[in-house]
């Protein structure tokens, strides 16, 4: 990962009013191996089933070609030739937007149909150089493709919208010819004004909750907005389980001591070691906000102290459910949910010395052994998240 700037990518779609299913499609992968970052957001024409899986399969076709490193008008040209085209209107049946991010190097963005676009460094508007280029063949003669590449830099944000957000409020009173590019960038720019640091999810809710109060809170059309933000990353250390040897306690405290970022630890036993070593007291609370959980306790320069092992398997069980209609209580792992959500690097120290009451037989079968939990968690705050995670054992 760049050491300049974690990239946030995030998106909300809302569907057709009389529909049940969205025919806007956003997908993205981050590709540790490659440093790179590639989102796609297709809009299917019309709403409903067919339009998702025409933009299910522009979506992957794009994110595919992309992978594979091909020319942009070699991408464009083979997902047009591919899709159906509509009879009547001789039109391709979803459009695109592609943003490939090289950790280390240029962001590119190729377009199809979408609204152009927005760019915003910090709060002024970027503009990149655009360029366009025509298709050639007997299908796609004419059919114009955007292109633009550039270096970004921290507080970057790539705002891209389906023209369900361009087109809100059409043929209504004030905006009958749509809201319009140009006021959703004005838009935009006076929430990054307000709040410089608006989280990507943020500033794309509210894109598209703008889009919808224009629309009457009808939707008349599949809106979705995605943000990609450059930012400072922001990091949260979880500390579990007692060091395998006890000359490591001083190591593990030190660790915990220094880490610049939020602080999390999981075991009585462990925040015992804190406590003893950074000459620290712990304070038990008696809030039982979560009844399957023991509370919470509280120590000096750590943000949260939890029992082990059951509460990081309650995470696991939260993360594994978890989507943008999860509503989070003031449990000890649901606080843990929500503090993985809002970071970006999470680090894991693990203690590895075998805890007797867990290899009791008569013990129920959640209490696997803390090593496993904790790789269920990294693995799916890679893979669902897009986290970045590390794990050290001692």
């Amino acid at each position: 990962m760049d050491n300049r700037f974690y990239i946030e990518v995030n998106a909300e779609l809302k569907f057709h009013h009389e529909s049940r299913i969205c025919g806007d499609v956003f997908i993205s992968r981050r590709l540790n191996d490659e440093n790179r970052i590639i989102a796609v957001l297709s809009d299917g024409m019309g709403h409903g089933v067919k339009a998702n899986m025409l933009a299910t399969l522009t979506a992957t076709m794009a994110l595919n070609f992309t992978l594979e490193h091909k020319e942009i008008h070699r991408i464009a040209e083979i997902i047009m030739n591919t899709l159906p085209v509509c009879s009547e209107r001789k039109m391709s049946y979803a459009t695109f937007t592609i943003v490939d991010i090289e950790f280390d190097g240029n962001v590119r963005i190729l377009e199809y149909d979408n609204p152009q676009a927005i760019i915003m460094r910090g709060n002024k508007v970027f503009e990149p150089q655009w360029t366009c280029v025509m298709l050639e063949g007997d299908k796609n003669a004419g059919k114009e493709i955007k292109s633009c590449e550039f270096t970004p830099e921290k507080e970057d944000r790539i705002i891209f919208f389906s023209d369900g957000v361009a087109q809100a409020g059409l043929g209504g009173g004030k905006y009958p010819f749509g809201w319009g590019r140009d006021n959703v960038l004005t838009y935009i720019n006076e929430l990054i004004s307000h709040e410089p640091d608006i989280a990507a999810p943020n500033l794309a809710h509210k894109v598209v909750n703008m889009a919808n109060v224009n629309d009457g809170y009808l939707s008349k059309d599949d809106t979705s907005c995605a943000v990609i933000y450059f930012r400072q990353p922001r990091k949260l250390l979880i500390c579990s389980g007692p060091p395998f040897e006890d000359h490591n306690d001083k190591m593990l405290a030190e660790k915990v001591d220094k880490f610049e970022g939020k602080k999390i630890v999981c075991g009585a036993t462990t925040a015992d070691i804190l406590a003893r070593e950074l000459h620290r007291q712990i304070i038990d609370t008696f809030d039982f906000d979560d009844p399957d959980l023991p509370p919470i306790s509280l120590m000096d320069g750590v943000d949260l102290v939890t029992e082990g092992i059951l509460t990081l398997g309650k995470v696991t069980e939260i993360l594994k459910t978890y989507n943008s209609s999860t509503r989070l209580t003031k449990g000890p792992a649901d606080r843990i949910v929500r503090m993985l959500i809002e970071s970006d690097e999470i680090h894991f120290i693990i203690g590895t010395r075998i805890n007797i009451a867990h290899q009791d037989p008569s013990l129920p079968v959640e209490l696997e052994i803390r090593r496993t939990v904790i790789k269920r968690i990294a693995n799916l705050l890679e893979q669902k998240f897009l986290k970045e995670v590390s794990l050290t054992f001692i």
